[in-house]
């Protein structure tokens, strides 16, 4: 069996434990071989290629990042992009491609399939908003580096009496900042899902006040909304990416600002930004990685094309990968409550 693998999208820790579980499972087990193709689909269409053995993946376990790279490259919007890749998988030899992304690599994926192309999804974002898994590697460090911040966060809040906003990553779902907000214990959490409004935020920090705590830590989503007209999602950059996606960042600042000018109170901000996807993947993102990777392969071998590998319960099952496109897995009504239990 041979195989092709790359890793499209942001990079997210835990990627290496796959490309290694994949190598590891395709040799040891099938007696096979592995072509990586570097930075994601645009490997695929450049011919940027390297053979993977047991020696090229010794060590990478604990690396964060992609030993392979990646981009966002859409191969849709390149021209002839689609029979490039039929042309470069079938002169490689190449029986099945794994493919290793979020909602628009798998969405690529799922594209490929229909027109008959051999290949099967693993699932990665750290956002944790891929539909069809219960997990996704990538959450469980992103969420431990959110937490860790806020925990010192509060000590500085504390001694200089002030209200620190903390931006943390999600575009479209909040479950970084619902997670994080909760275990840091953040006095109020704003996510794309629920708007709120300035007033809210505002009353939520002198109530705070009025019981003697001359502090406060607001959690916000990169994606937030404020429900107030002029206080939209921020966007960075007005340039979008292959898949549309405009750069998002600012919602911290705005809101931080709003809050002094509403209460009086001395207030700052802090943009976690892309520290939350880099450096080393926690014990739990390598484990569920690596059973990715495993799974991944063996899915393969029986030829279960246009499927997913996915973390159901304690078990890794496949599915479709038309159970992770459409929509995004965002924050329900019972999770945002339980973190509304803690606000001020």
């Amino acid at each position: 069996m041979r195989l092709g693998l790359l890793t499209g999208g942001g990079d997210c820790p835990g990627l290496n434990a796959v490309i290694r579980a994949v190598v590891h499972r395709c040799i040891k087990a099938y007696g096979g071989s592995v072509v990586g193709f570097r930075h994601g689909w645009r490997g695929i269409l450049q011919s940027e290629v390297e053979d993977l053995d047991l020696k090229k993946v010794s060590g990478i376990l604990p690396r964060g990042g992609t030993i392979l790279g990646t981009s966002r490259t859409n191969p849709y919007k390149e021209p002839g992009g689609e029979a490039r890749i039929r042309q470069e998988l079938t002169g490689r030899g190449i029986e099945a491609l794994i493919t290793v992304g979020g909602e628009d690599t798998l969405g690529v994926a799922a594209k490929l399939h229909d027109a008959g192309i051999p290949l099967v999804g693993v699932p990665k974002t750290i956002d944790n908003d891929v539909n069809g898994t219960d997990h996704t590697f990538g959450f469980d460090t992103a969420l431990s580096i959110a937490t860790e911040a806020i925990d010192r966060l509060h000590t500085t809040a504390e001694s200089h009496d002030r209200v620190i906003v903390v931006e943390v990553m999600g575009r479209h779902a909040g479950w970084i900042a619902l997670e994080s907000g909760v275990a840091g214990g953040a006095d109020m959490i704003l996510i794309p899902e629920y708007p709120v409004s300035v007033a809210e935020v505002c009353d939520a920090v002198r109530r705070r006040h009025d019981r003697g705590k001359n502090f406060s830590i607001i959690v916000v989503a990169e994606g937030a909304r404020l429900l107030d007209q002029n206080a939209p999602v921020q966007v960075q950059s007005e340039r979008t990416d292959a898949f549309g996606h405009a750069r998002l960042g600012g919602i911290g600042a705005t809101l931080a600002e709003r809050i002094e000018q509403g209460t009086g109170f001395e207030c700052r901000y802090s943009v976690l930004g892309h520290i939350q996807r880099g450096g080393t993947p926690s014990a739990f993102d390598r484990f569920l990685a690596s059973r990715f990777g495993v799974a991944a392969v063996d899915l393969a071998h029986r030829k279960g094309f246009g499927r997913m590998v996915a973390a159901r319960g304690t078990k890794i099952v496949d599915v479709p990968l038309r159970e992770a496109l459409g929509s995004l897995k965002t924050v329900d009504s019972e999770s945002y409550e339980l973190a509304k239990a803690f606000f001020s």
